[in-house]
């Protein structure tokens, strides 16, 4: 985040319009990780010392990995898996729920089947059709509201991101089963957003905010 004794910027100011990537992120120490609180809502930090305050900007794309659990084998069918509950517990209870509510997108990425790594890659999308895909949705979304959707305000989210009854219906059983947070509920719907644009759908439909409720599951698995 920056400091010492000139106050200098870190690596998530020289990130700014760009992308940090921290692997295996329980392995940072919690009070480094929350301080990230700050500028993933706000997009700048603010460091002060006894003489001066200084603020930067900060406002980077956050990625990041971990395993499911110490040994990095939970969930495998081979069950290699050697940790206790206590022990998944403990370990993924060092990203605090706080961190989790700012991270809009959790997903679990389970072991590749050797089969599948043989395979051929005809199936696979290139990367090219993905990149103009995603282009065309950033852009359906600055001709809409002049910004990304991750920037969208409470009015803006109200007026976008609508959904009809029964959509209403699911979110709010989700939030109530997952107990989720009401940035989570925000963060879902723009989320959804997004999905639809990718989609070239005016409407978030059920599909699309469905899809995007499970990008969060993570958040009830691992502060429980």
């Amino acid at each position: 985040v920056g400091g010492g004794a000139a106050a200098s910027p870190g690596e998530i100011s020289l990130a700014h319009n760009g992308v940090i990537f921290l692997d295996e992120l329980p392995e940072f120490k919690r009070n480094v990780l929350e301080v990230l609180r700050e500028p993933l809502e706000s997009g700048q930090i603010t460091i002060s010392r006894a003489a001066h305050q200084a603020e930067y900007p900060a406002r980077f794309q956050l990625i990041s990995a971990m395993n499911p659990c110490p040994c990095g084998y939970l969930g495998e069918p081979s069950g290699r898996c050697s940790c206790s509950p206590i022990q998944v517990q403990r370990y993924r209870a060092k990203i605090s729920g706080p961190l989790l509510d700012r991270i809009d997108m959790h997903i679990d990425v389970p072991n590749v089947p050797r089969e599948v790594l043989h395979a051929p890659a005809k199936d696979i999308e290139p990367s090219k059709v993905v990149k103009l895909r995603v282009e065309k949705a950033r852009q359906y979304q600055l001709k809409r509201s002049n910004k990304a959707n991750h920037f969208m305000g409470m009015k803006e989210i109200e007026r976008y991101c609508q959904l009809d009854d029964n959509n209403k219906k699911l979110l709010e059983n989700a939030i109530e089963k997952l107990q989720l947070s009401a940035r989570s509920y925000h963060r879902i719907l723009k989320v959804a957003r997004t999905i639809a644009d990718l989609s070239e759908s005016e409407t978030i439909n059920t599909a699309h905010l469905s899809e995007a409720i499970s990008y969060r599951r993570i958040d009830r698995k691992t502060t429980t």
